[in-house]
């Protein structure tokens, strides 16, 4: 049956784009036996049927930056790769479509030689559109554009069953392969500048927080760096025409304190993530009034400080925990967290961690992610 199905896996996405999986083929430490590559929806769509009737299991992937992301696949026979779904099109107007095998870094440079650009910058490096999509991964502007998931016209995807259908919203996910999406489109402000001020307390950053979110400043992005060891950084990105960045940057610095400096540059952190493959790594979503007491919390239930990252002016940010905590330990730490943040309307989940971690220990699922 092997010979059979791969020589099938040809047959519908083409000589040298179907093969036998190699070592490194592998979702969350679970080995795939093919990794099949089509170039359009049809050939995506004869794929899923294939796999629907054989009863196989099947997980898309694009640059695989997250493909460990989430629970493990209960079965993976084929790995679905979608770099042959690649383009951009319908680009003129107000949206584009994109194809999901296409990096966004792509799209943003050949968007950029017109003056133009998506408002998503996902800080997982050769993320394809589909991959953010298909996780809501978003970065620093989504405090002002909403997350990808919300600013998405539409998406077009392939069902489990193998038919093509085409989701007018993505506000929560749908199983199946994307294959391309709708996206609005922008104009490239004209200037940048980020305003940064060193933190050292979850206190400070909350304070500092509710008082410039308040204020009207037309802000991009404000986002936090709290090491487990050491002093933090707040920033804030303004864009627009240069009159107006210039002007908001001087209320913004000097709102701050003599401590806040205005750069040209985003700090070395900016848009990345505080985790490794390695780490085990939490999603922590709740308003950001309530970021401050959720990190003494995690502070609290850890024994130690915590390494935080991410859009506190959106309530979205990322926290590491430390190596060598058992899985039990990391369940009660995860169910504490659940407790303090179901008052205060906020989410915790585990999006990444170890493969022999990860099976013992609840991973995020999928709706958890949007």
């Amino acid at each position: 049956m092997s010979g059979s199905l791969l020589a099938e896996l040809v047959e519908i996405c083409g000589p040298g784009a179907a093969r036998v999986a190699r070592s490194d083929d592998r979702v969350a430490g679970r080995h795939a036996d093919y990794v099949a590559a089509p170039a359009t929806s049809n050939a995506v769509a004869r794929l899923m049927r294939l796999a629907s009737e054989r009863g196989l299991g099947v997980r898309p992937r694009g640059s695989g930056s997250k493909i460990d992301w989430g629970t493990r696949p209960g079965r993976l026979d084929i790995v679905i790769d979608t770099v042959r779904l690649h383009g951009m099109w319908d680009h003129d107007g107000s949206s584009a479509i994109v194809a999901a095998g296409t990096p966004v870094e792509a799209v943003q440079a050949a968007l950029a030689r017109h003056g133009r650009r998506l408002a998503i910058d996902p800080p997982s490096p050769g993320a394809t559109i589909g991959g953010v999509l298909a996780v809501n991964e978003s970065g620093p502007l989504r405090h002002r554009f909403g997350s990808p998931a919300g600013q998405a016209v539409s998406v077009a995807l392939v069902d489990p069953a193998g038919e093509l259908v085409d989701l007018a919203e993505w506000e929560s996910p749908a199983p199946g392969v994307i294959t391309s999406a709708v996206l609005p489109v922008e104009d490239l402000p004209a200037e940048r500048r980020w305003v940064v001020r060193p933190v050292s307390t979850p206190t400070e950053v909350n304070d500092l927080t509710t008082r410039i979110v308040a204020q009207e400043f037309g802000l991009s992005a404000v986002e936090v760096d709290m090491p487990a060891v050491g002093a933090g950084s707040f920033a804030m990105l303004l864009e627009g025409t240069a009159g107006f960045v210039a002007a908001g940057a001087g209320r913004l610095a000097r709102e701050l304190g003599p401590l806040a400096t205005i750069r040209t540059e985003a700090p070395e952190w900016w848009g990345s993530y505080p985790f490794r493959p390695s780490d085990v790594a939490l999603r922590l979503r709740v308003r950001s009034r309530d970021l401050h007491a959720v990190g003494f919390v995690l502070r609290d239930a850890v024994g130690a400080a915590v390494a935080v990252r991410g859009s506190v002016g959106a309530g979205v940010v990322h926290a590491v925990l430390p190596r060598g905590l058992s899985p039990a330990r990391i369940g009660d730490i995860v169910t504490g967290l659940e407790q303090v943040l179901m008052a205060r309307r906020g989410r915790a989940v585990i999006v990444t961690a170890p493969p022999d971690l990860a099976e013992r220990i609840p991973m995020a699922e999928p709706e958890d992610l949007f």
